[in-house]
């Protein structure tokens, strides 16, 4: 089942965004920083945020930012040196298609990132 999301989620959808640590949206304020009750990595874009932003590009007929943003999600729990690995990857000539496709295979047997994977299979027929 769909739920549909209105921008700005900050506003109209404050009670269904939580940091990564599962802090509430609304309990981020300048007093709970400076008591350091609120750290930087509570300050990172969830996955399921950025789903729900997905699901709002696609009811407006943005496909391809849904994607982007459906990636992007994959992408949030992924350590950044993997991250910085597949961007390597990826960049002309520096990956053969066996190369890419283990990649591929990794992302969706370790971190269920399919959409990724099937990016990057693409970019292997290339």
């Amino acid at each position: 089942m769909s739920i549909s999301y209105s921008y700005p989620l900050s506003e109209k959808h404050q009670d269904r965004l939580k940091t990564p640590s599962g802090i509430a949206f609304s309990e981020i304020t300048l007093q709970a920083v400076l008591d350091g009750r609120i750290r930087m990595e509570d300050l990172r874009v969830t996955a399921e945020a950025l789903e729900m932003q997905a699901q709002i590009a696609k009811a407006a007929g943005r496909e391809q930012l849904a994607e982007n943003l459906r990636r992007a999600a994959e992408l949030v729990n992924l350590p950044d040196d993997e991250i910085i690995a597949i961007y390597s990857a990826l960049r002309p000539g520096r990956a053969e298609k066996a190369e890419l496709n283990r990649l591929a295979e990794m992302l969706e047997q370790r971190y269920h990132a399919y959409h990724c994977a099937a990016l990057i299979r693409e970019a292997a027929l290339a």
